[in-house]
């Protein structure tokens, strides 16, 4: 069989198909209108139309509308450590900020007592929870060489930790600021 004869074979047939799935009965097809209540507003009868998703509907990367529902609209990160995060890192100039993705870059910081030094801070918000392990801080120092050159300097871990123990501090600060009180 050539190429030539496979294109004209193939449309027929999906030509028929197509045909055929269009020639169903509208003799079992139920009707269901919307009822007018008052107010310019409608009811109807609480059912809802099938779908050829399912009752679910369609869902993409694996998500259902449960997880929809209670991960609610805007930010896609754990909201205390992401406004905890620009609470703490507010002293330095922001480069990127993406609440979807949980990243915080900072440009550099020239602390203003001791101008041959500069950081940086990259923060990234790890969970969706207010955890401990919920976030994770880089910070990058440069100190000026005699040639006027940024050189790279290196900083114990412990200066990650401070900076991440900070955040988690104001994270539970806020967090308790919205828990009602009894």
């Amino acid at each position: 069989m050539t190429f030539t004869k496979i294109i004209p074979t193939t449309l027929v047939v999906l030509g028929l198909c197509s045909g055929m799935c269009g020639c169903a009965s509208d003799a079992d097809v139920e009707y269901s209108y919307p009822e007018y209540i008052g107010n310019n507003k409608y009811s109807t009868s609480g059912k809802k139309p099938d779908s050829i998703f399912g009752s679910e509907g369609f869902t993409l990367f694996g998500g259902n509308k449960k997880d929809k529902d209670s991960a609610g609209v805007g930010i896609g990160v754990n909201s205390y450590l992401w406004r905890a995060s620009l609470d703490t890192l507010a002293f330095m100039p922001l480069a990127s900020a993406d609440p979807f993705g949980g990243v915080i870059i900072t440009d550099w910081y020239t602390p203003p007592e001791t101008p041959k030094e500069r950081f940086k801070v990259n923060a990234f918000i790890m969970t969706k929870s207010l955890r401990a392990d919920g976030i994770k801080v880089t910070v990058f120092k440069q100190e000026m060489n005699n040639k006027g050159a940024w050189v790279e300097v290196a900083l114990p871990p412990k200066t990650a930790t401070a900076m991440e123990d900070a955040i988690l501090v104001r994270a539970r600060e806020l967090r308790i600021a919205q828990t009602p009180q009894k």
